[in-house]
C-alpha cells in the first residue's frame, strides 16, 4: 500500500497554517502558512463604510477557505505526495469562534444584502463586545444553583458561545431569526467539506457546557437568561456530537477536487487548537501537564477527576485524550508582555550593543539578565498585562512592577517579568493540585521553550519540576494530523485509538531543564510575596 500520510490544519488568530504528516512516525514533510486577507475587522467591515464599536473582533468565513485551499495545494506541492496517499484531515481552531448560517451551511455574511450587517460575520474568539450579556448571565447566575449543577466557572467570559449568541439576540433579532444554526467555525469547516452536521465535542464541552451523557443544559436554564432563548439547543445548536476520536465526516467530490485529494477520506472533527497540542506534544497520561509558551501561555493536564473553580476548567470528558478529564488555564500575556516591554521600556542604547553583538534585543535582554542571582535585583512584578485567569478570573486586572529605584536597570524589568509569569504558571499548577491532580511532568512546546534556555530555566526553578521539550515546534497542527490519523482508522492506515497515535507519532525530548536547590528555595521565599502582592492588588481598581 505504500506510506500514508495525513493532513493537519492549524487555524490561529491571523493565518492558517497547513502540515503534512507522515503517518507512520509523525514526522511533517511540509508546512505552509497562510494569512488571512482581511485578518481581524476590528474597526470596519469588509464594505469600509460599517464601523464596528469597541471590543469587537470579526472574521471573513472565506478567509478560511481560501487559507486551506492555497496551504493544502501548497504542501502538496512541496512535496510531490499524490493525493491518493492522503488518508484524512484534520482541523483545529481558535474557539469559541462562531458564526450564523442558513439551512444549506451558508453564512449570512456571504449571502447578499447582508454584506454591512455586523451580526453576519464571524464572532473571534477575542471578541469582547458581548460583555454585557456575560455580565447578565454571571447575575443570574450568582442567584440561583445552574452554576453548580452544570459545573459553571465563577465568571462566564464574553469569549463563550451563549453570550456571543445573545449578542445577537439583543442587537439584531431579524438574524438571530433567520439563522437556522450559530455554529464555532471549526464545526462550520467540517460541515463544509463534509456534509456531515455533526458538531464537536471538544468545542461544545468547552465552549457551551455540553457533557457527555448529559447534553446540553435543560432548556429552563436558557430561559433564565431570555424568555426567547427557550428553545436555543433545539434551534440553534443543532447535530449531533462527534467524540473526537472518530471521523465527523468523509470529503466530498467537490472539495476533493478543490484540494487536490481523494473523495472519501476522513476528516476528524474539529478540536480547539490549544487542545490539538496536548496529543501533538506527547501529553498522553494523568499527571502530565503541557504547557505551550509564547505569545501568551496554555497550561492543560490530565486528570481523572472534574474540577472547575479559580479560573481553571476542567469538567469534560473525551475532549482532548479519551478516559481523561482537562484542566485549562493559562497566562493572558507573556511573550507579548516581553514584547511590551521591549518596544515601549528599552533605551536605544541597549539596541545598540545588541546589534553590535549580533542579538535580537531578546537574547541581549536575557543574556544581562541571566548575570543576576535570584533575588538579587528588588524588582517584583505582577504578569496581568493581560488580565489574569487563575486565580481572580478578571480580564480587568492590570500588571506592574514593584522595588524599582533610579538604578533599576532593564533587565531587572525584563527578568522580573520573566518571573512573574513563571510564578503566574505555578499558581495554576498549585490550584491544580488543590483539585487532586498532582502535576509530575511539564512538556513544553511554543516558540520560547524552543529559543530562550534563561526563560527555560527560571520556569523549572519556580515550578520546581523538570521540563521536556517537545521535538516538533508545531504541535497544534501535529496534534490535528494525529486527530486524522485516528479518524482514517487502522484499515486505511491510521490508528486505532489516540493512545496508539501519539505514541508512534510525537517524540519528546530527554528532561532539558531541571530545578537548581538553592534557586528553588529563593524563589519559593519570593513566590510568598507575589502571592502577598497579587492578593492587593487584586483588590485594586484604577
Amino acid at each position: 500500500m505504500g506510506e500514508k500520510y495525513v493532513i493537519g490544519l492549524d487555524y490561529g488568530t491571523l493565518s492558517c497554517r497547513a502540515a503534512l504528516v507522515v503517518c507512520g512516525t509523525g514526522e511533517i514533510l511540509a508546512d505552509t502558512v497562510q494569512p488571512y486577507k482581511h485578518q481581524v475587522m476590528d474597526q470596519t467591515l469588509p464594505d469600509g463604510k460599517t464601523k464596528l464599536s469597541r471590543n469587537w473582533a470579526l472574521q471573513h468565513p472565506q478567509d478560511y477557505l481560501d487559507a486551506m485551499e492555497i496551504t493544502i495545494k501548497s504542501v502538496l506541492e512541496q512535496t510531490g505526495i499524490c493525493g491518493e496517499c492522503v488518508i484524512g484531515i484534520g482541523i483545529d481552531f481558535t474557539s469559541c469562534t462562531m458564526l450564523p448560517i442558513d439551512k444549506e451551511g451558508t453564512p449570512f455574511c456571504m449571502k447578499p444584502g447582508y454584506e454591512s450587517r455586523p451580526h453576519a460575520y464571524v464572532k473571534l474568539w477575542k471578541h469582547h463586545a458581548a460583555q454585557y450579556e456575560a455580565d447578565k448571565i454571571n447575575e443570574i447566575l450568582s442567584r440561583g444553583q445552574y452554576r453548580e449543577k452544570y459545573k459553571i466557572d465563577e465568571k462566564v467570559s464574553s469569549e463563550l458561545l451563549l453570550p456571543k449568541a445573545m449578542q445577537i439576540l439583543d442587537e439584531d433579532p431579524q438574524l438571530y431569526a433567520e439563522a437556522d444554526q450559530l455554529l464555532e467555525a471549526g464545526d462550520w469547516l467540517t460541515r463544509t467539506l463534509t456534509g456531515s452536521g455533526k458538531r464537536s465535542a471538544s468545542t461544545a464541552g468547552y465552549k457551551a457546557w455540553w457533557e457527555e451523557g448529559r447534553g446540553y443544559p435543560e432548556k429552563g436554564f436558557y430561559e433564565a437568561f431570555d424568555s426567547r432563548l427557550q428553545n436555543f439547543v433545539e434551534e440553534k445548536l443543532k447535530g449531533e456530537i462527534c467524540p473526537v476520536d472518530q471521523a465527523v465526516g468523509y470529503l466530498t467530490e467537490d472539495w476533493a477536487l478543490r484540494l487536490g485529494l481523494c473523495s472519501g477520506i476522513a476528516v476528524a472533527p474539529a478540536i480547539i487548537d490549544s487542545h490539538a497540542g496536548v496529543p501533538g506534544s506527547g501529553v498522553l497520561e494523568k499527571g502530565q501537564m503541557m504547557l505551550v509558551v509564547g505569545t501568551s501561555s496554555v497550561a492543560l493536564a490530565l486528570s481523572d477527576k472534574s474540577y472547575y473553580g479559580k479560573g481553571i476548567v476542567g469538567t469534560v470528558k473525551n475532549a482532548i485524550i479519551p478516559g481523561y478529564y482537562a484542566l485549562e488555564s493559562g497566562i493572558a500575556a507573556v511573550g507579548d508582555s516581553l514584547e511590551w516591554f521591549v518596544t515601549n521600556c528599552v533605551p536605544e542604547s541597549y539596541y545598540r550593543q545588541a546589534e553590535k553583538e549580533g542579538k535580537n534585543i531578546h537574547t541581549y535582554l536575557s543574556q544581562k539578565a541571566a548575570e543576576l542571582n535570584p533575588c538579587e535585583s528588588p524588582v517584583m512584578a505582577l504578569e496581568w498585562l493581560g488580565g489574569n485567569k487563575t486565580p481572580y478570573v478578571d480580564g480587568s486586572l492590570m500588571g506592574g512592577f514593584y522595588g524599582i529605584t533610579l538604578q533599576t536597570k532593564p533587565e531587572e524589568l525584563y527578568r522580573a517579568l520573566i518571573e512573574a509569569t513563571a510564578f503566574g504558571t505555578r499558581r495554576i499548577v498549585e490550584s491544580m493540585e488543590e483539585s487532586g491532580t498532582k502535576v509530575q511532568e511539564v512538556i513544553t512546546s511554543g516558540g520560547i521553550s524552543k529559543k530562550n534556555p534563561f526563560f527555560m530555566q527560571i520556569y523549572a526553578d519556580v515550578l520546581g519540576l523538570k521540563l521536556r521539550v517537545a521535538e516538533n515546534m508545531q504541535t497544534a497542527a501535529l496534534g490535528s494530523a494525529i486527530y486524522a490519523a485516528v479518524a482514517a482508522g487502522k484499515e486505511k492506515g491510521g490508528y486505532g485509538t489516540i493512545a496508539e497515535a501519539v505514541r508512534a507519532m510525537t517524540r519528546v525530548e530527554e528532561p532539558r531543564y531541571y530545578p537548581v536547590k538553592e534557586n528553588q528555595e529563593t524563589y519559593s521565599r519570593l513566590y510568598k510575596k507575589y502571592k502577598e502582592m497579587a492578593a492587593f492588588f487584586s483588590r485594586w481598581r484604577a
